[in-house]
């Protein structure tokens, strides 16, 4: 589950996705990016005693909050459903091939491996620019179909980390299994634009500035998939989940 968590947040910090995240926030609220919510300097001639008596120009910015936040949420909804009942697929493709689980992490670490050496730049990626046209109208209520779209479109652009995901998935073949990387995989990846969305104008400068570093972050991304694309086909991925469960004990989740 932490290298699913940690694979959404590199998907998060892609190209292909960082510099988008704030045109689809302001599109699934409806709110131009001059009106996103955050701190702004007071006017030389305004006072707190004048913003209080008015209460319009508090009440704003909290509604604007509110807003970016629902319409993020609606989002986050939208492709977490998409890649729940992806992410179950593969484990029940996985639970099919029980017999044959050794021929199946071979073939999943192999993958990752292609998959890895592609985000990092070493290989020939599919261009992102392959994905659904479609978009909803904008505001909250299509904010949910813009995330199923995101998540049915945008393959191209996340199958690298997505991919490797499916593949601990299918090795792990089984559905709850399967749903628990997946969910972990949405958190790593939605946990940021919710972030993002509660401070818009700090979330605007952290974008910016990690724009020197986006091709330090594919690398990154990258040698992780390689590393547990390369555990999955010397068998040591097995081994360690087998020291973990006895070192650790076995996950529970309590409800």
């Amino acid at each position: 589950m932490a290298v699913a968590l940690l694979a959404g947040v590199v998907s998060f910090l892609s190209p292909c996705v960082l510099p988008l995240v704030p045109g689809y926030l302001s599109y699934v609220t409806g709110l131009a990016a001059t009106t996103l919510p955050g701190p702004r300097p007071m006017a030389s001639g305004s006072t707190a005693s004048g913003n209080a008596a008015g209460g319009a120009p508090a009440a704003a910015p909290a509604a604007g909050r509110g807003r970016m936040l629902a319409g993020a949420c609606l989002f986050v909804a939208g492709f977490t459903v998409v890649f729940l009942l992806t992410g179950v697929t593969f484990a029940q493709a996985g639970r099919l091939l029980w017999q044959h689980a050794r021929t199946v992490e071979v073939v999943a670490g192999a993958l990752t491996v292609a998959l890895g050496l592609a985000f990092a730049g070493l290989l020939p990626r599919v261009p992102s620019e392959r994905r659904l046209r479609f978009l909803p109208r904008a505001g909250l209520a299509g904010a949910p179909i813009l995330g199923a779209t995101f998540g049915l479109g945008w393959v191209p652009c996340v199958s690298p980390t997505l991919g490797a995901v499916l593949s601990l998935a299918a090795v792990d073949a089984t559905v709850g299994r399967g749903l628990l990387l997946a969910a972990a995989y949405c958190a790593g990846l939605g946990l940021p634009f919710l972030a993002v969305a509660v401070g818009m104008r700090r979330g605007l400068a952290f974008i910016t500035a990690t724009r020197p570093y986006r091709r330090a972050i594919n690398v990154a991304g990258g040698v992780m998939l390689m590393v547990v694309g390369l555990a999955l086909l010397t068998g040591a991925w097995t081994e360690f989940i087998i020291w973990l469960r006895v070192t650790v004990g076995p996950g529970v989740i309590g409800i």
